[in-house]
C-alpha cells in the first residue's frame, strides 16, 4: 500500500459513534497517509450522541488506535475539541497518551504562514444564541442523513459510486448558503483579532480555501458526507483532499491563485 506524504494534516466533524461516519474512507486515509502534525479539529468523538444512541462498531476501534499509533510514532497529534465533544475542552493544556489537548492553536506553515486553528462553533451564531433551534437543524440533518446512507446502499447495490446526496441539497438551499457566507464572514474578524495570516476550522461541514481580504480561511470539511481533509505540503501550501471510495488523491482548490499554484501538480508527496 504507497504512502502519501504531507507535512500537516487537518481533519474534522468525524463524529465517531455515529451510524453517519465514513468509517472504510477515514481509516483508509489514515492507513495511506503519514505528516508530521496531525490536527483533530473537533466533534471527533461524538459525545453529544453518546447520551442519546451509541454505536460503535469494531472499525472504530482500528481508527482510533491508527490516529494512537501516528502519535506514538512521531506525528505530532493536536486534538481541539468542538460542539460535539466539548466536555473535552476543560482538559486543554493536557496531554494524553502523546495527543495534546488544546482549544486553540496557531499553526506556523512551512513558508512561514500562521493560521489559528479552533474547531468554529463560536463562529455559529445558532448555537451561541439559539440552542434549542440548533437541536432541531441538528434532528432534521441527521434524518437527511439516514436517508442519504439507505440511498447509497442501493447505488451500490448496483455498481454506482457513492455521492452524497444530503451534501448536495444541503449546498442548493438558499437559506444555508447564505448561514455559510455571513460564518464565514466572521471568521475574519477573528483572523484580524488574533494579527494571524489565515484561520483553520471545521464545524460546517463543508471544505473550502477561500481570500477573505488578505487573509486565508481554510475548512477541513467533514467525514459523515464528503470525507475531506485540508493538507499542508512540504512547501507550506494548502490543499483540499476528496477521498471517496478509497482514492489516493484528489485534491481542488477554491481561490484563483491557488487554482494557478496548483494546476497539473500534485499536494503530496510519494516518498
Amino acid at each position: 500500500m504507497s504512502q502519501l506524504y504531507f507535512r500537516s494534516i487537518w481533519i474534522s466533524d468525524i463524529h465517531l459513534g455515529t451510524r453517519n461516519l465514513q468509517s472504510r474512507q477515514l481509516l483508509n486515509f489514515l492507513q495511506r497517509t503519514e505528516s508530521e502534525y496531525l490536527y483533530l479539529v473537533g466533534d471527533i468523538v461524538d459525545l453529544l450522541q453518546a447520551q442519546k444512541k451509541w454505536h460503535w462498531p469494531q472499525i472504530n476501534d482500528r481508527i482510533i488506535q491508527a490516529v494512537f499509533e501516528k502519535a506514538a510514532g512521531g506525528t505530532k497529534v493536536y486534538y481541539i475539541p468542538g460542539n460535539h465533544d466539548h466536555v473535552l475542552r476543560k482538559f486543554s493544556g493536557n496531554v494524553i497518551n502523546h495527543i495534546h489537548i488544546e482549544n486553540e492553536v496557531v499553526h506556523e506553515t512551512a513558508n512561514g504562514q500562521r493560521y489559528l486553528i479552533l474547531h468554529g462553533d463560536k463562529f455559529d451564531p445558532v448555537i451561541q444564541n439559539s440552542p434549542w433551534l440548533a437541536n432541531i437543524g441538528a434532528t432534521a440533518y441527521n434524518m437527511l442523513l439516514v436517508v442519504n446512507r439507505w440511498l447509497n446502499l442501493g447505488r451500490r447495490a448496483v455498481g454506482k459510486d457513492y455521492k452524497s446526496i444530503s451534501a448536495w441539497l444541503k449546498h442548493q438551499v438558499k437559506i444555508v448558503v447564505n448561514y455559510m457566507g455571513k460564518y464565514e464572514e466572521v471568521v475574519a474578524l477573528e483572523i484580524a483579532k488574533h494579527e494571524v495570516d489565515g484561520l483553520i476550522c471545521g464545524h460546517i461541514h463543508k471544505a473550502g480555501i477561500r481570500e477573505i481580504g488578505s487573509a486565508l480561511y481554510n475548512n477541513s470539511g467533514d467525514w459523515v458526507e464528503s470525507c475531506t481533509a485540508l493538507a499542508e505540503n512540504m512547501e507550506g501550501r494548502l490543499g483540499i483532499i476528496e477521498w471517496q471510495n478509497e482514492n489516493p488523491l484528489e485534491e481542488y482548490i477554491f481561490t484563483e491563485e491557488y487554482e494557478t499554484v496548483y494546476r497539473n501538480r500534485c499536494l503530496a508527496s510519494s516518498n
